[in-house]
Parts: structure tokens; C-alpha cells; sequence
């Protein structure tokens, strides 16, 4: 559940890329606890706007504050030579500088607590889809970031996967962090979402509660 301690905030904020405006005086808040559901169509701004909070590309103006952020790309990512659990406590060793085996550890205790613990040693072309994509969510809570940022996480889901992902992320959300997810998908947002952020066309249009924006 949400609680007053606002984790992330955007206030008018534009972020351009070269000559063009992609997100234009932008804003909204988050709190801790609580799961944002950032929706529109594509070409809107959301894939941007999550860049920019994670700390991967920059504002142009106007003003944003966010805890530290670990972001889940679409794709994933994962480092095809390396197993599971290596792919996870990479940045804790060589960025955090902890202990390698403290990092395995915590890593390995990670995919047990997502249900993927048996999954620790196989290599990403090994893994399914929901499989993968759960290492990848015990990547970025590896550092222990306060705010979770994911990118579409329900694109190469199934029905039965996507209840999976969204019993996972209030579980992540009532643990106390904040997440904050860019989806399409509608019924993935009613199901998780405590709040939803619309953009089209780099501007928010709607901001409010599931119950009120979604059929």
C-alpha cells in the first residue's frame, strides 16, 4: 500500500532529442509503496520518460527528483555468456564492490523469491521468456534500488504470465517500493496499478486511479 513519502517526482518537465520535443511539461509524483502504470500509445513518451527517471538520458528542463532507480528494459538484456545468477551479482561486485560470494548469495536468494531459484545456473538461451524476464528483475533489485522502472513488461507474456508478473509487482510494491511500469496493455494496469499517468504525444492527458480511466 502507498504510504506519503514521495520516491519520485517529475515537474514540467521537456526532454528533447535533437531538434525535436518528445515529452513536453510533464508532470507527476509517486510514493512509496505504490505501483504508476504509465500508458499510451506508441511514439508517446513513456519508453523516454522512464529513461530519464533511471538516469540514462537527461531532462532538458523543468525538474525531476527520483530515488535510485534499477530499470528492467523490454528486452532484458541479459549477458548471453554468463549464467543467471552471474548476470545478477555482476553489479553488485564490480560496482557496489561487495563481496563476491555475499552477491551470489543475495542473488541467488533473489531468484528464489521470484520462483525462478532452480533457473540459477542455466544460461538466458535457456530460459523462457517469463523465466528471463524474472532474472532480469532480480538484476536491477540486486543493488537494492528504492524505485523499479519497467519498460512494457508484458509484450512477450501470456495470459497466464502476465497474472504471474502482476502478483510479483505488488509484492514487490507492498515490500515499500515504488514501481513504475509503461505498458499498452489495459488489463495488466486494473489488475496492479494503485495510479495511471496517460501521455500522447509527449503531454499528460489523464492522471488518476485505475478504477476511474480504465473500462
Amino acid at each position: 500500500m502507498a504510504t506519503d513519502v514521495t520516491t519520485l517526482e517529475l515537474h514540467r518537465v521537456d526532454i528533447r532529442r535533437g531538434d525535436r520535443l518528445i515529452v513536453h511539461k510533464v508532470s507527476f509524483s509517486a510514493t512509496r509503496g505504490e505501483l504508476l502504470a504509465l500508458m499510451g500509445p506508441s511514439g508517446s513518451g513513456k519508453t523516454t520518460v522512464l529513461r530519464c527517471i533511471a538516469g540514462l538520458d537527461p531532462v532538458d528542463s523543468g525538474e525531476l527528483r527520483a530515488e535510485r532507480a534499477g530499470m528492467v528494459l523490454q528486452f532484458h538484456h541479459l549477458f548471453e555468456h554468463l549464467t543467471a545468477v552471474h548476470n545478477i551479482w555482476l553489479a553488485p561486485v564490480h560496482v557496489l564492490k561487495q563481496p563476491q560470494a555475499q552477491a551470489e548469495r543475495r542473488a541467488r536468494e533473489l531468484l528464489q523469491q521470484l520462483g525462478v531459484g532452480h533457473r540459477a545456473d542455466a544460461l538466458p538461451h535457456e530460459l523462457s521468456g517469463g523465466e528471463a524476464q524474472r532474472v532480469a528483475i532480480a538484476r536491477a533489485l540486486a543493488v537494492d534500488p528504492p524505485v523499479l522502472l519497467m519498460d512494457e513488461p508484458t509484450a512477450s507474456l501470456d495470459p497466464a504470465r502476465r497474472d504471474d508478473l502482476a502478483g510479483t509487482l505488488r509484492q514487490l510494491a507492498a515490500q515499500g517500493r515504488t514501481v513504475v511500469i509503461s505498458t499498452h496493455d489495459a488489463a495488466f494496469a486494473r489488475a496492479c496499478a494503485d495510479h495511471v499517468v496517460f501521455l500522447e504525444e509527449g503531454r499528460v492527458t489523464r492522471d488518476g486511479r485505475p478504477g476511474e480511466l480504465l473500462p
